[in-house]
C-alpha cells in the first residue's frame, strides 16, 4: 500500500528537488519551516529545537522559526557554509481555497548575498570561480553587493596568491576537476562544484556580452583571456541559478594585471601577516594603516594593500593627494568628517539594482549624496591636480535626489508593509484614501452635526472599536429620540449603540482603503526604483571616487598621527631607507619603551646581500619585515614609518620567515621552509627584495650552515642581483664577505653584562660571533639547572672544530649524563656536588687527595642526613 503524502509535503518535495543541495526555508503561515536533513542541520547550526511529525505513517524531522526572524538566522546559516532557498507564498492565502502557492525567491549562499547581517563593511564578499586551462587557469571574482568584476588568468602559483588576497566566500568549479583543485589550493575555500558545460568558451562569452550589451570584450582589455573569460561566465551563470536577475549594477569588467602590481606568493602574504595574522587577535598591518571612515573606502584600502602599484607614476598620482591633506589639516578633517556620515553607496545601488532596497535605504541613499556636494566645495580650491580632477569627477546627483525627496516620506520606514512610505502630495489618489483611512475627521463631524441637527440629540458621538467597527452612541435619557431606521449594536449600562447605513458604508470604505494604501504605495515605489536605475553608472561612478578620496585621506592621517615621510622614487635598484621603523610592532609598545630605528642600505653594486646576525630575540625578523612592509606602504602611495626613504620601484617581494609546518600534506617545519625557498630561487628578478630569516634551522648544524651557505651563493652569483636582507644565527656564514664582494655583515648589537645581555636593536657593520641563545631561555624563566647544564656543553662544544672531534665530544657528554642521571637535578646541593665531580680531573688525582675530596663531600651530605633522622 502506497504511503499518503500530504499536499503540503508534495508541494514541498517537489521544490525540494529542484534544489538537493540547499537548505529549503518553506514558508507556512507566519513560519519558515525546514524538514528532514534539512531540520536536523537547521536545528544544529540555529540552536533551535528538533521536532517531528506524522507524515504517511512515517516520522520527519521539522525545525523553524518565525517568518520575521529571517534576518536574525539566515546569516548564522549563510556563515556556516550553508546554501539557503528562501522558498515564500507568492499569493494571499485569504484569496485561495487550495493550497497556497510557493516558489523559491531567492538562493542565499556564501559568496551571494545581499544581507546586510551577512555582508563585513569592510571586506567584500567575492564569489570566485576558477577554470582550469589546458596550459594555464583562469579565474574571476565577482561582488554582487558592490558591483564589482575581476578577471585573470596565470599560472596555479599566480592565482593561489589571488584567491588568498581576494578571500573569496565561495568558489565555483567545474565537477571533474574537483581533486585537482582540492590538489593545488587544499581545502580551505568553500568550493561548489557545478557541471562541465556550464565552462565553456562560447557560452561564456556570449553571457557577458549579454550583460554587458556589447558585441565582443576588446572594450574591457580582456578579449585574450579565454580562461579568465571562461570563469568569468561561469561566475555570471550563477548569479541566474541563484535567482538574481537583475544585475543592472555590474556593468564592466576589469583585468587584474599580473604585470601592474607587485609580485609576492601566498608565503610572502602570510609571514607579513598583511591582513591576518597566525596568532590570535593579533594586530596586522591593515589594522594599523586603515583609517577610512567609509565602508566602500576600507574595502578598496585593503585592494590597494593587495594589490601594490609598480607604476613609478601612479604611486606620485597618490602620493600628491596624501602630501595634499597632510598639509592642509583643517581640510583633511572636514572631508573625513563627511565621508564619516555617508552610507554605503556601492552598495546601497546594488541594492537598487538587484531590487532588493527598502525605503529607509532609499532615504540613505539620498542623504548619502547630499553629503557630496560639501565635499566638493571643500576640494574645488586644491592645490594637486590629482584632487582637483577627483572633485571635478563627484556628481551629487541632484536630479536623483530631488526625485527621493519628492517621493518619499523622510522618515520612511524600513519595511514598505508598515506604510506610510509615500510622501503627501506625491499622489492625489492615495492622499485622499489615507484620509478616508484615518478616520476622515472632517467627513464625520460633518455627519454627527447634520445627525445631531436632524434628531435633536446634543450628545450624539460617534466612535469605534475592533469588535462592532464604526457606531453612533446615545446616551440613554435620548434614547427616545433614536429614528426607527438606526440599527442597534451594543448596549451599554447608561447608552445604547447604533449603526446607520451611510456610517456601514462609510466603515466599507476605510477598510478598502486600508488595502487600497498598501497596493497604492508598493506600486508607487516599484515605479519610483524604475526611475533610480537610471541613475546607477553615475552613483557608481561616484562611489569609486569617494573610495579612492577616503584612501588618501587614510594615508594622510596615518602620516600625521604616526610620524610618517614621503618615499622618493627614482629608476635605480637602490633601496635606501633612513631610521626605518615597523609600522605594527611601534604600535603595540609603550611610551617608555619607543621602538629603535634602523637604516638598511641595499643596491646591485655594491650591497647586494647583507648577512644579519645576532642572538635570538634582539630583532632581526622585525628588521627584515619592517624593510618589507616600508616598501609595500610606498608602492601603494602611502607614507611610510622612515626619516627618509630613496628607492627604484620593487617588482616582486619575498619572504621566508618564521617556521610552520603543514602536516595535512605530510610536510614538515624544514620541507616548508625549504618548498617556500625554492619558490623564491626560481622566480627572483633584478628588481625583487628577497628577505630570509634563518634558512637551514630545521635540520643538523652541518646541513643547515651548509644549505644556508649555498643559498647565499646563488643569490649573490645570480646574473639578476636580487637585493637580499638574509638574517641567520650561523655566524660562520660571516665569513662569506671574505670571498664575495657584495656580501656585507650586520650584527644587531648587544651589550654584555656580568649576569645578562641587553638586546640593543640597533643593526651595526660587522658580525656577531655569539647567538645567546642561553641567555633568551634565563628570560624566558628556564630552571637554573638547565641553564648550568647547558652552559657547560656550550663551553665543551666551543673547543671543536671538527665533525669527528664534535661527535666524540658529544659521546662523552652522553656518558656524563649517563653516570650521573641518579642525581635529581631540580636540588641546588645534588647539583652543586655534581659540578664537583665534573670537574675533577681524575687522571692526576692521588689516592690520598681522592680520599679527602670524597670525605669533603660526604660532609656536604651530613646536614641534610641529620635532619632525615630528626624527621
Amino acid at each position: 500500500m502506497a504511503k499518503k503524502v500530504t499536499p503540503l509535503m508534495k508541494q514541498y518535495n517537489s521544490i525540494k528537488a529542484k534544489y538537493p543541495d540547499a537548505l529549503l526555508l518553506f514558508r507556512v503561515g507566519d513560519f519558515y519551516e525546514t524538514f528532514g536533513s534539512d531540520a536536523v542541520r537547521a536545528a544544529k547550526i540555529l540552536n533551535i529545537t528538533l521536532t517531528a511529525r506524522n507524515n504517511g505513517g512515517d516520522q520527519t524531522e521539522l525545525a523553524g522559526f518565525p517568518h520575521h526572524s529571517l534576518h536574525t538566522y539566515l546569516p548564522k546559516l549563510v556563515m556556516a557554509g550553508c546554501r539557503v532557498a528562501i522558498c515564500d507564498q507568492l499569493e494571499d492565502p485569504k484569496q485561495t481555497k487550495t493550497i497556497v502557492k510557493r516558489g523559491v525567491t531567492e538562493l542565499v549562499t556564501p559568496g551571494v548575498a545581499l544581507n546586510d547581517d551577512i555582508l563585513e563593511s569592510k571586506r567584500n564578499n567575492f564569489l570566485a570561480a576558477v577554470h582550469f586551462g589546458k596550459h594555464e587557469l583562469g579565474v574571476a571574482f565577482l561582488d554582487v553587493s558592490t558591483g564589482e568584476f575581476l578577471t585573470a588568468e596565470g599560472s596555479s602559483e599566480y592565482i593561489d596568491t589571488l584567491l588568498q588576497n581576494f578571500e573569496p566566500s565561495e568558489v565555483l568549479v567545474s565537477k571533474p576537476k574537483r581533486k585537482r583543485f582540492t590538489e593545488i589550493f587544499g581545502d580551505r575555500y568553500h568550493a561548489f562544484y557545478m557541471e562541465d558545460w556550464i565552462f565553456q568558451a562560447d557560452f561564456a562569452q556570449e553571457s557577458l556580452e549579454k550583460q554587458f550589451g556589447t558585441v565582443s570584450l576588446k572594450g574591457f582589455g580582456i578579449d585574450h583571456l579565454e580562461e579568465g573569460i571562461i570563469a568569468s561566465g561561469a561566475a555570471l551563470y550563477y548569479l541566474s541559478e541563484t535567482r538574481h536577475d537583475r544585475l543592472q549594477h555590474i556593468t564592466r569588467i576589469s583585468r587584474i594585471a599580473e604585470e601592474a602590481y607587485v609580485w609576492m606568493d601566498r608565503f610572502t602574504i602570510r609571514n607579513l601577516e598583511l591582513y591576518h595574522s597566525t596568532q590570535e587577535n593579533a594586530i596586522t598591518l591593515l589594522d594599523v594603516i586603515d583609517k577610512t571612515k567609509s565602508a566602500m573606502g576600507g574595502r578598496l584600502l585593503k585592494r590597494w594593500l593587495a594589490l601594490p602599484l609598480k607604476d613609478v607614476v601612479a604611486i606620485q598620482k597618490r602620493q600628491s593627494g596624501v602630501a595634499h591633506f597632510v598639509q592642509e589639516q583643517k581640510q583633511l578633517e572636514l572631508v573625513q568628517e563627511a565621508l564619516a556620515g555617508m552610507y554605503d553607496l556601492e552598495r546601497l545601488i546594488s541594492k537598487l539594482a538587484t531590487g532588493k532596497i527598502n525605503p529607509r535605504e532609499v532615504i540613505q541613499l539620498q542623504q548619502s549624496l547630499q553629503a557630496v556636494e560639501p565635499i566638493q566645495a571643500l576640494l574645488k580650491g586644491a592645490g594637486t591636480k590629482e584632487i582637483k580632477a577627483m572633485a571635478e569627477s563627484l556628481d551629487p546627483c541632484d536630479e536623483l535626489c530631488a526625485i527621493i525627496k519628492e517621493a518619499l516620506q523622510e522618515e520612511a520606514p524600513v519595511q514598505l508593509s508598515k506604510g506610510n512610505v509615500i510622501a503627501k502630495g506625491y499622489h492625489e489618489a492615495l492622499d485622499t484614501l489615507r484620509s478616508i483611512a484615518s478616520g476622515g475627521k472632517e467627513y464625520l463631524d460633518a455627519m454627527l452635526t447634520r445627525e445631531s441637527e436632524r434628531t435633536g440629540i446634543t450628545s450624539l458621538k460617534i466612535a469605534s472599536n475592533n469588535v462592532f467597527g464604526y457606531y453612533i452612541e446615545v446616551r440613554n435619557t435620548h434614547k427616545d429620540k433614536v429614528p426607527e431606521a438606526w440599527v442597534r449594536k451594543q448596549t451599554l449600562v447608561s447608552a445604547e449603540r447604533y449603526i446607520t447605513e451611510e456610517l456601514k458604508e462609510y466603515e466599507q470604505k476605510i477598510l478598502g482603503a486600508e488595502e487600497k494604501i498598501a497596493f497604492l504605495e508598493q506600486q508607487l515605489f516599484s515605479e519610483l526604483l524604475e526611475k533610480l536605475l537610471a541613475f546607477i553608472p553615475k552613483v557608481q561612478q561616484t562611489a569609486t571616487h569617494l573610495s579612492r578620496l577616503d584612501c588618501l585621506c587614510s594615508f594622510a592621517e596615518q602620516a600625521r598621527s604616526c610620524n610618517y615621510k614621503r618615499p622618493e622614487f627614482n629608476d635605480s635598484y637602490v633601496l635606501d631607507i633612513k631610521e626605518g621603523r615597523h609600522p605594527v610592532i611601534e604600535r603595540q609598545l609603550p611610551p617608555e619603551a619607543p621602538f629603535i630605528p634602523n637604516d638598511v642600505f641595499l643596491d646591485r653594486e655594491t650591497q647586494q646581500l647583507i648577512m644579519i646576525t645576532g642572538p635570538n630575540m634582539s630583532g632581526k625578523s622585525a628588521i627584515l619585515r619592517q624593510t618589507a612592509l616600508i616598501v609595500l606602504l610606498a608602492q601603494m602611495g602611502s607614507f611610510v614609518p622612515a626619516a627618509e626613504v630613496t628607492m627604484g620601484c620593487v617588482d616582486k617581494i619575498f619572504t621566508r620567515v618564521g617556521a610552520s609546518d603543514n602536516i595535512s600534506m605530510g610536510e614538515s617545519t624544514f620541507m616548508v621552509e625549504m618548498n617556500e625557498t625554492a619558490s623564491i630561487l626560481n622566480n627572483i628578478s633584478d628588481r625583487s627584495l628577497v628577505l630570509l630569516d634563518e634558512i637551514g634551522r630545521g635540520t643538523s648544524t652541518y646541513d643547515g650552515i651548509s644549505i644556508a651557505w649555498a643559498i647565499s651563493e646563488y643569490l649573490h652569483q645570480h646574473p639578476a642581483r636580487p637585493k637580499t636582507l638574509f638574517a641567520t644565527h650561523y655566524h660562520e656564514l660571516n665569513e662569506m664577505t671574505d670571498t664575495f664582494e657584495r656580501i656585507k655583515n650586520y650584527n644587531v648589537a648587544v651589550k654584555e653584562m656580568k649576569d645578562q645581555v641587553l638586546f640593543l636593536r640597533k643593526l651595526v657593520p660587522g658580525g656577531s660571533h655569539h647567538s645567546f641563545g642561553i641567555h633568551v631561555a634565563k628570560m624566558a624563566g628556564m630552571p637554573q639547572t638547565v641553564l648550568k647544564r647547558s652552559q657547560n656543553i656550550l663551553e665543551r662544544l666551543e673547543k671543536s672544530h671538527g665533525s669527528e672531534e664534535l661527535s666524540n665530544q658529544m659521546k662523552e657528554i652522553g656518558k656524563d649524563e649517563m653516570q650521573l642521571s641518579f642525581f635529581k637535578l631540580d636540588d641546588p646541593l645534588l647539583a652543586e656536588i655534581r659540578e664537583e665531580i665534573l670537574q675533577l680531573d681524575i687522571d692526576t688525582l692521588t689516592p690520598v687527595e681522592a680520599l679527602m675530596k670524597l670525605n669533603e663531600i660526604k660532609r656536604l651530605l651530613q646536614p641534610r642526613d641529620k635532619v632525615k633522622l630528626k624527621s
